[in-house]
């Protein structure tokens, strides 16, 4: 078997544990692949989770005895998700995003895998301990920070869909009234993607007036699963209080004014911080 030097033990061992967050990796799992002493593992291990927890990249708890072993747990500091939610509000501000209507354009930021990256990281480190099965979204533009979050939980992605799709077998569908337009709308969920008294974290790119994350929390009581947390990418600060149907969330971006007149978008962090703390 061949014998790693330490530097490259350091590397390897580094790269094992950030494709498996939330995993928990028996200490012979690294003796055995790099034909090292678990003394020597051990060392390695408090290396690697001095860096991460120095330059703010999330936390390694190590569990001992038998049944033990190290899980890496992803977080971000909170120097730097102040920087990542100034730049998303910088690129929220860009006058050439108001379109027709008041409406915002949000495509391009969402494209962005970097942007990305860190709306999944930002999430999951609030969500870290609530040790939720599933993130859930219904199919728009949260399905990729779904997707982003998942990646960081280690959790599979429910997607509620508009109109049921027959490849999906039997589905739960119900109405719900868009808390901004009024409309009646409808929503599915097949039976075979979640088990009943699942976990759940909700997630939505916009809200409004929370019409639709509050339609997915009603569909999830036909699964009679319970709601964790719910994430919110941009949440709008022109609806009145009396008009929110969802209260309890976290947001990173808050849109408090559009002028389609002057193009001019105000906009600033969202309760991030306020609600989840400093992290």
């Amino acid at each position: 078997m061949k014998k790693f030097r330490r530097s490259s033990r350091l590397v390897e061992m580094t790269q094992y544990l950030l494709e498996r967050p939330h995993v928990l990796i028996p200490l012979t799992v690294f003796a055995e692949k790099y034909n090292s002493a678990k003394s020597s593992i051990s060392e390695d291990l408090a290396i690697i989770k001095e860096v991460f927890e120095t330059e703010g990249n999330g936390e390694l708890h190590t569990l001992a005895g038998a049944a033990g072993g190290v899980k890496y747990i992803p977080k971000l500091s909170r120097s730097s998700a102040l920087d990542i939610i100034g730049s998303i509000c910088t690129q929220l501000s860009q006058p050439e995003r108001v379109l027709p209507g008041g409406y915002l354009y949000l495509s391009d930021v969402l494209g962005q895998p970097a942007i990305l990256h860190a709306i999944g990281r930002m999430f999951a480190s609030v969500f870290a301990d609530l040790k939720a099965d599933v993130v859930m979204t219904v199919e728009t533009k949260g399905i990729p920070i779904a997707h982003a979050i998942a990646s960081y939980l280690n959790l599979p992605v429910v997607i509620v869909r508009r109109d049921h799709q027959v490849t999906e077998g039997s589905a739960v569908s119900i109405n719900y009234v868009s808390g901004s337009s009024k409309r009646i709308h409808t929503m599915s969920l097949a039976r075979r993607a979640l088990e009943a008294n699942a976990k759940v974290l909700i997630v939505d790119d916009f809200m409004r007036a929370g019409g639709t994350i509050r339609g997915m929390m009603d569909l999830l009581q036909e699964f009679q699963a319970t709601v964790l947390g719910v994430g919110v990418f941009v949440e709008s600060g022109e609806i009145e209080p009396a008009e929110q149907l969802v209260h309890e969330y976290i947001s990173l971006a808050k849109i408090s004014g559009i002028d389609p007149k002057n193009r001019q978008i105000a906009v600033q962090p969202g309760n991030y911080f306020t609600i989840s703390g400093s992290h």
